[in-house]
């Protein structure tokens, strides 16, 4: 009776399980629109153009998922969010997934019940100073007045560089990236640090961004990528897979220009990919073809890169170690099998 009662009991654990896990995919679909955490406006990655869409490397990453669930990459509905908005309206479920420039610490995962579905770009923190001053290295800001975010992993780690270099600094914590750019142009700090390529894209916004330079100097690891709830696997792996869905079809050749030799490609890991053969999308909760429709919407993940941050774009940031892992960098997928 006992063995009977335990079976009994496992099977309704596995079945709440499985309801559980489909919950947020379920909720998505019948609002009919995907709910997106972005930035409050940071070029390249997440901002509004001039007629009010918005574009960027982390919004592709939303329109794709839209794509893959509705095959329309505008079924989304973007939420601009700071750096302290952005986990609480996430685990309140304010938004489906959070696209926004955010780190993936171990505290953010095992403290605040938040998974990171994968890294779309491996960042680290640098430091942006006025080229008049003729600094090379960040180990010449010894006394420097240091305008940082507040809610972000660079207060920490910039105490922690100037404390180990045996230097001193005046920390000026600010509540958004736009109050960082608006204090160092009036002079109320010297240097502004944050994630590198955010420091690119501050720049843009400056009134003579070429009288600032990003120095050479990394101080540490930011692995950046979308962002989801515990307790939904489902909707984690749906999120995951999108990021790795634009990975290997940059890998295996497939983009916006040659979607339609994919489909009739006799590779193996081609068709997989693309859904000619396996039920993989299926597995996911989403058609078999979801590659392709994210490729289509956005491109796969070279694409992405090059026309929102890279050398297509007016940041103009090296793909670096964000360079596929054939191509001797450290981004890297797992096969579609």
């Amino acid at each position: 009776m006992k063995t009977i009662l335990a079976l009994l009991a496992g099977a309704t654990f596995a079945l709440a399980a499985t309801a559980a896990s489909a919950q947020t995919l379920k909720t998505v679909k019948d609002r009919g629109e995907l709910v997106c955490g972005v930035s409050k406006g940071l070029p390249g990655f997440s901002a509004p153009d001039a007629s009010g869409k918005w574009t960027g490397f982390d919004v592709d990453v939303c329109r794709g998922l839209a794509a893959a669930i509705f095959n329309d990459p505008n079924k989304v509905k973007f939420v601009p969010l700071s750096a302290d908005e952005r986990f609480p309206a996430l685990t309140k479920g304010d938004v489906d997934v959070l696209s926004r420039n955010s780190t993936w610490t171990l505290e953010r995962e095992a403290k605040l019940g938040l998974l990171f579905a994968a890294i779309n770009y491996y960042d680290g923190q640098g430091f942006l100073v006025r080229d008049a001053r003729k600094v090379t290295s960040a180990l010449e800001l010894d006394k420097s007045k240091v305008c940082v975010q507040a809610g972000t992993t660079a207060e920490d780690n910039t105490k922690d560089y100037f404390a180990a270099n045996g230097m001193t600094l005046e920390l000026v914590t600010l509540p958004t990236s736009t109050d960082l750019v608006k204090a160092y142009e009036e002079g109320k700090c010297d240097t502004l640090t944050t994630d590198v390529s955010q420091l690119y894209a501050l720049r843009l916004t400056m009134a003579k961004p070429g009288d600032h330079i990003v120095l050479p100097d990394v101080i540490s690891k930011e692995p950046l990528g979308p962002v989801v709830r515990q307790g939904d696997d489902q909707w984690f792996n749906l999120v995951k897979w999108t990021i790795f869905g634009m990975i290997n079809a940059e890998e295996l050749g497939v983009s916006t220009a040659t979607i339609d030799a994919a489909l009739a490609s006799k590779k193996p890991e081609v068709r997989r990919l693309v859904g000619t053969d396996g039920n993989y999308g299926e597995q996911l909760g989403v058609t078999n073809d979801y590659v392709v429709r994210i490729v289509k919407a956005v491109g796969n993940y070279g694409e992405s890169f090059e026309r929102n941050v890279g050398a297509a774009s007016k940041l103009g940031i090296p793909r670096g170690i964000n360079q596929l892992w054939s191509m001797g960098g450290i981004q890297y997928a797992p096969p579609v099998r």
